[in-house]
């Protein structure tokens, strides 16, 4: 049985290897020379060279610093995620069991070719789509594919078929799970043949947009450039007209819009989106992309897997029926705690004395091959090893895991039981029949326990247990509560498991006459931090959208226990394809569930989203979700249980499949387009101080107010220090109580060009009217100089204050929230002092000390400018109030 490795390697040579193609990776060079196609960053090159060329050499070194820094940042972040990306990748490369030459050997998975023969048991990773030839007890977990979260059993059927199409019963598929049992498989189709290969080939045909943010700088720089323009025709001309040489004006009109240029505001924007990355990343949100953090902050919809993101991807008990009483635990996922109460009034219970109840259990934990251990346990096992982590140990079947730990609930476990119930014999579960059988010996006789499906069980039994433990008829009064006790923990898409036993000598799996313990109710739970962020997200108007394969009824109910159904509908994959695209836009806004959707369905939702003007994140962890997370604006992988096509499309992991942290990156989000806006109307607002400063200097007739190596000055340290502890600004209290901004909405809205230029503008006559004062006073033009110096410097310095808020005024913000801002103030304002005092500095820059008289107009203009801003401004406010 299977290939000679002759016969393997002509194959391989034909077929090629069986992995999943990727799309080229960027190298180093190209992720380098990929920092410099901005527009911002453009016009700084062009200015650059024109540096050079006027003979300003300082200047066009400085420029080109700033732009090699942005480079170098942006570079390695980008290049940082490449290398994280394939350590995630080593972590999962598979091997293979194959029969080769006749011998069973582990190989590579990447050498597997059509027609080997594998072995797979429970904990493999299928390695390729293959046909089950033989099959003992064997499920895969093929929720990547599917989304659905229940294992397969997988049968043999036709062992010839070569068809892997999804859903069949006789074939595994590549990169799905082994879960449980043991098989023998014959490959029939490798890397882009198999079904995760054809998914991952979809990628290719879907183009990534530019992001929000790079089409809003994009539109900065236009902005800015068409700025420099202008400065250099309005100098040109007024020189022109008061008679000045043509070609010196028109020198003199370059190197102003080149003054107007805001040299740090790429690397500044680069700069804050590091930092977030790095905060996202301790918060475990690892960003593969560096402009999807603001991006994340606009999102209006987020599309959410169900399993694992919003659930606990843990089944839990929460129900049970016995001796005619409903019980009720509490307790989700596989935390070590929880108890269990009766009856409508959740009264506690003694269990030794709650003899059904007790029974029920024990049938659990004996009819299982699931396994769970306390940290006590593994501690004692380990020597101490182990810190406790407040959760079981488990391994095997989630629902027999979900029901052991039930039954631990009230101290029922295998190490309580094994002394006096030895496992004789055992009728595994089977997809056909659906129910499992175990024969027990117990100190006086033996006794055949049953586990399965409600409708299997309850037709065979004859007898139940009553609450105090005796064994009575099961009369129909009583067969119609149990049915409707069930029919309604279904009706609430519980998993409904029953269970039986009967005295019998041997394992009789067919036999009637059963005696009927109970039934338990299991969901796989809603996390309460999913909960927590689903309301954070309503509250920041993000709609949340569960999408799953899940059924229909499962996936309305984790919805309603999750807080997302208030209002909203469920749409099936069914449903779905018969909508129209047109159709599908106009009513996808009514729907907050749909379930058993296919990958083309979760495509054809993200881009109906998309239509409607919505900023989309989707999530997701399979092969299935990965051409979904691709098309929408901002991907989002699950970093434990996501594959590696999936990761690779992503432009956010997840490493905690958490949906709470999700929503804490759209928060960080929110907080670094903020902090954007306030960092380029600081930097604006100043540039447009020097610029109309000087332009208008020129145009009075007077001396030049400020020297190129005094502008430099103040490009280099007063604005640049300012700016990025702007971008450090901690989130507004009230940043996820507001609406996302829309699609549509350019850089500048909300009035911020006008605040902008108005600022400016007062930033540039208070630093004319300090050099004009000055003069007046009988000052030396050097002493002017060095008063418009201290008064520009001082009136940014102010202004970086008020640009933590848009709405508040200066005597309404809080300073001392941001003391980085504090410090890099404190710094420049500390440089600026040194430049007019220190003589070795002020030979440099060209200042000199100034009388008392002199430094008070100085410091005097600088306080006027915000003291007029920000009674402006409550002017403004004032009839609004009223």
């Amino acid at each position: 049985m299977g290939l000679t490795e002759k016969e393997a390697a002509k194959r391989l040579k034909e077929e090629g290897e069986n992995i999943l193609s990727e799309g080229k990776r960027p190298g180093a060079v190209k992720i380098f020379i990929g920092q410099f196609k901005d527009v911002m960053v453009m016009i700084l090159l062009a200015a650059t060279v024109i540096s050079v060329f006027l003979g300003e050499i300082t200047d066009a070194v400085t420029i080109i610093l700033i732009v090699l820094l942005n480079a170098v940042l942006g570079f390695i972040q980008e290049f940082r995620t490449e290398h994280t990306l394939e350590a995630l990748k080593s972590m999962t490369a598979p091997t293979a069991r194959c029969r080769r030459d006749g011998k069973l050997k582990e190989i590579e998975a990447s050498r597997l070719v059509r027609e080997d023969v594998i072995e797979l048991e429970a904990g493999d990773r299928i390695p390729a789509d293959c046909v089950v030839l033989k099959a003992s007890g064997f499920y895969a977990d093929e929720s990547i594919l599917t989304g659905e979260s229940t294992a397969v059993q997988k049968n043999v059927e036709n062992t010839s078929d070569t068809d892997n199409s999804l859903n069949k019963r006789n074939i595994v598929y590549c990169g799905t799970s082994a879960v449980k049992g043991n098989c023998t498989a014959r490959v029939i189709a490798t890397g882009k043949s198999t079904q995760m290969g054809k998914i991952s080939e979809l990628l290719t045909d879907i183009e990534k947009e530019m992001t929000p943010l790079q089409k809003r700088l994009a539109e900065l720089g236009k902005v800015v450039a068409l700025i420099c323009i202008g400065v250099c025709i309005a100098v040109f001309t007024a020189g022109i007209i008061r008679g000045e040489d043509t070609f010196e004006m028109l020198m003199t009109g370059i190197t102003i819009a080149i003054a107007a240029i805001p040299e740090g505001l790429p690397a500044t924007v680069t700069i804050a989106l590091a930092l977030a990355v790095s905060r996202m990343m301790k918060m475990n949100a690892l960003v593969n992309k560096l402009h999807s953090v603001e991006t994340l902050g606009c999102a209006s919809v987020i599309c959410s897997d169900k399993t694992g993101t919003i659930t606990e991807n843990k089944m839990t008990v929460t129900e049970a029926f016995s001796g005619g009483l409903p019980y009720y635990f509490s307790g989700m996922g596989y935390r070590a705690e929880g108890e269990v109460t009766k009856g409508i009034d959740n009264a506690s219970i003694n269990p030794v004395t709650e003899k059904a109840l007790s029974e029920l259990m024990k049938c659990s934990v004996l009819c299982s091959t699931a396994t769970i251990k306390t940290d006590k346990e593994l501690r004692r096992r380990n020597r101490g090893a182990i810190k406790s982590s407040g959760e079981w140990q488990t391994s095997g079947d989630p629902t027999e895991i979900a029901l052991l730990i039930a039954a631990a609930k009230i101290g029922v476990t295998a190490e309580t039981l094994s002394s006096s119930n030895r496992r004789i014999e055992e009728y595994p579960f089977d997809s056909e029949t659906r129910f499992m059988a175990v024969l027990i010996q117990t100190e006086a006789s033996k006794r055949m326990y049953l586990k399965g499906a409600e409708e299997v069980i309850i037709p065979r039994c004859s007898r139940y247990m009553d609450e105090k433990g005796s064994i009575v008829p099961l009369t129909a009064s009583m067969k119609k509560l149990i049915s409707n006790q069930a029919s309604d923990m279904s009706c609430r898409a519980l998993r409904v498991l029953a269970m039986a036993y009967c005295d019998t000598d041997s394992l009789e799996p067919e036999r009637g006459d059963l005696v009927f313990l109970g039934f338990m109710g299991m969901i796989d739970p809603p996390r309460e931090e999913a909960k927590t962020a689903i309301r954070k997200c309503a509250a920041a108007s993000v709609r949340t959208v569960m999408i799953t394969g899940d059924h229909k009824n499962t996936a309305v109910a984790v919805a309603k226990k999750a807080g997302l159904l208030k209002g909203g509908l469920a749409m099936t994959g069914s449903e779905l394809d018969k909508l129209s695209d047109e159709e599908l836009d106009r009513v996808i806004g009514k729907y907050t569930v749909f379930a058993r959707v296919e990958p083309v369905h979760k495509l054809r939702i993200v881009r109906s989203f998309k239509r409607r003007g919505e900023i989309v994140t989707m999530t997701g962890d399979g092969v299935n979700d990965a051409p979904a997370i691709k098309e929408a604006d901002v991907g989002v992988a699950m970093g434990m249980t996501g594959t590696d096509v999936t990761k690779q499309a992503a432009d956010v992991i997840l490493l905690d499949d958490n949906l709470a942290t999700l929503v804490n990156a759209v928060e960080q989000g929110r907080c670094v387009y903020a902090n954007i806006r306030k960092f380029v109307r600081y930097l604006l607002s100043c540039n447009i101080g020097e610029v109309l400063t000087m332009f208008l200097g020129i145009i009075m007739g007077m001396p030049i107010i400020l020297l190129p190596v005094q502008l430099l000055l103040v490009n280099l340290v007063t604005d640049g220090l300012p700016a990025i502890a702007l971008g450090l600004e901690p989130p507004d209290s009230d940043i996820m109580s507001r609406p996302p901004r829309k699609s549509t909405d350019g850089f500048f809205s909300g009035g911020l060009m006008t605040k902008i230029a108005f600022r400016g503008i007062l930033i540039g006559l208070s630093t004319l009217a300090s050099f004009s004062m000055i003069m007046r006073m009988g000052g030396s033009v050097e002493a002017g100089r060095t008063a418009a110096l201290i008064t520009l410097v001082m009136s940014q310095l102010i202004h970086v204050f008020e640009c933590k808020s848009e709405t508040k005024t200066l005597f309404k913000i809080n300073p001392f929230s941001n003391l980085k801002l504090v410090f890099a103030a404190a710094v420049s304002f500390a440089v600026l002092m040194a430049a007019v005092t220190v003589p070795q500095l002020s030979a440099v820059f060209s200042t000199v000390m100034l009388t008392s008289d002199q430094l008070l107009a100085a410091f005097g203009l600088s306080a006027a400018v915000p003291i007029i801003s920000s009674l402006i401004k409550s002017i403004k406010r004032s009839p609004e109030a009223e």
